[in-house]
């Protein structure tokens, strides 16, 4: 029998129960071992179909549109610069294959993080290590990092790294995927310098130019873990949201269930074996001066008994001193910057001030000049 869905003035302490799963630290994980058949009320979703997205229609599966997909081997470098700026201004995501990540690579770290995310809890266990809500923390776990902030909390754990610039100590990174999640950054800064250079290109720059101004100098990795639900139409995997970052990179295993808004429509982000979802972050919105965009996207949880891993790894270095705003090359009498300058921190501290299944992008909309 479900759970009943409390009325405005039912008697509920809200706070006592995140509080008591934050007490845990073993997240919703530890929820799942006890055997969970129904939705704890602070995950459930009060409304399927929120107001703000009555107007943004999930598509037909089998009409909708597809993220665009770019060989990152096409032999006609004119023609990939093309196709990566194209996917970056009217997309703001899109899917790269061909791009020199070895498969053994990634597919240790899913087996990594499904190791870290599905080991016991509790005390003198490496989870009840590394569960905090400290933001200075390298290396971090915990379930919902906005989970004091949001209406709802999502049903997902995380494990969080700051890789760059200045890497934790091995010893402080989890044992079950320390060596694989070292060699998994290294992996990813050298990909990130290969799509920093084409988005250079494709803004009529030099090809080094996002990575001179320092877009790639920081690193920080999440782990997700998505545990089967008992209930999946009723909570969430991850709000609706845009990232902070310069650019973010995301592995998403065969489960899927990341969508993107496109078109006033919600578009799956269907699994491609190999692939890497790349989107567009607000800073870099900012510096391309709208020429690139940062979009809406969110996780939503499928009906399966196994769970559902992605690791995302964002171009982002909040304790950065440097001010980011429109390039001044891009602009002209015609193309006046709209935006005015911020560093990476106060921007990160800024959209980070409200949960993070805000509809509006209230972050950009404060720093616009125009």
């Amino acid at each position: 029998m479900s759970a009943p869905v409390a009325t405005p003035t039912a008697a509920y302490d809200r706070l006592a129960e995140l509080h008591a799963l934050d007490a845990t630290t073993s997240g919703i994980s530890g929820l799942v071992a006890t055997g969970l058949t129904e939705i704890p009320r602070i995950f459930r979703v009060p409304d399927p179909t929120p107001q703000h997205e009555a107007a943004a229609m999930a598509a037909d599966d089998e009409e909708s549109a597809t993220l665009p997909v770019i060989d990152l081997a096409m032999a006609d470098h004119a023609a990939l610069v093309k196709a990566i700026g194209l996917a970056a201004s009217e997309w703001g995501f899109f899917q790269v294959i061909n791009h020199g990540v070895p498969a053994e690579v990634v597919s240790g770290t899913v087996d990594g993080t499904k190791a870290f995310h599905e080991s016991t809890g509790g005390e003198g266990t490496e989870k009840a290590r590394l569960y905090t809500r400290d933001l200075a923390r390298k290396v971090k776990y915990n379930c919902n990092h906005d989970l004091y902030k949001s209406k709802v909390a999502s049903w997902r754990d995380t494990l969080q790294l700051t890789m760059a610039p200045e890497p934790p100590a091995p010893a402080e990174l989890p044992e079950q995927c320390r060596d694989i999640l070292l060699e998994y950054s290294k992996e990813m800064t050298k990909l990130m310098h290969t799509l920093f250079g084409l988005l250079s290109e494709a803004l009529g720059l030099n090809s080094s130019y996002l990575t001179d101004i320092e877009c790639n100098k920081g690193q920080v990795i999440t782990c997700h873990y998505y545990p089967p639900c008992p209930k999946p139409e009723l909570a969430m995997g991850l709000g609706m949201h845009s990232d902070s970052s310069f650019m973010t990179v995301v592995f998403q295993d065969q489960v899927g269930g990341l969508q993107v808004l496109n078109n006033n429509k919600w578009i799956e982000a269907k699994p491609i074996p190999g692939a890497f979802i790349v989107n567009i972050g607000d800073l870099l919105q900012i510096v391309s001066n709208d020429k690139f965009q940062s979009v809406k996207h969110k996780v939503v949880l499928k009906k399966t008994t196994a769970p559902r891993v992605s690791i995302a790894c964002f171009a982002s270095h909040p304790t950065s001193k440097r001010k980011y705003g429109p390039i001044k090359e891009l602009l002209s009498a015609e193309n006046p910057g709209l935006y005015r300058e911020i560093t990476a921190g106060e921007y990160f501290a800024l959209q980070h001030s409200s949960a993070i299944d805000s509809y509006k992008n209230k972050a950009l909309e404060k720093l616009r000049c125009l």
